[in-house]
């Protein structure tokens, strides 16, 4: 009986570990998108800031 209790954690504990995981690469991605869209917006602005003065 014992083995099977241990079988469970680890099986919780793999399933854990396993979403953490997944949710640090979901966490990754957004950050990297939001500085990409960030750094688009700013070289637009740049760019249509110099396109108003000529």
């Amino acid at each position: 009986m014992i083995h099977l209790s241990v079988a469970i954690g680890r099986f919780f504990e793999a399933l854990f570990y396993a979403i953490l995981r997944v949710a640090g690469v979901v966490t990754g991605v957004v950050l990297v998108v939001a500085l990409a869209g960030a750094l688009l917006f700013l070289i637009a602005r740049l760019l249509i800031g110099r396109g108003r003065k000529k």
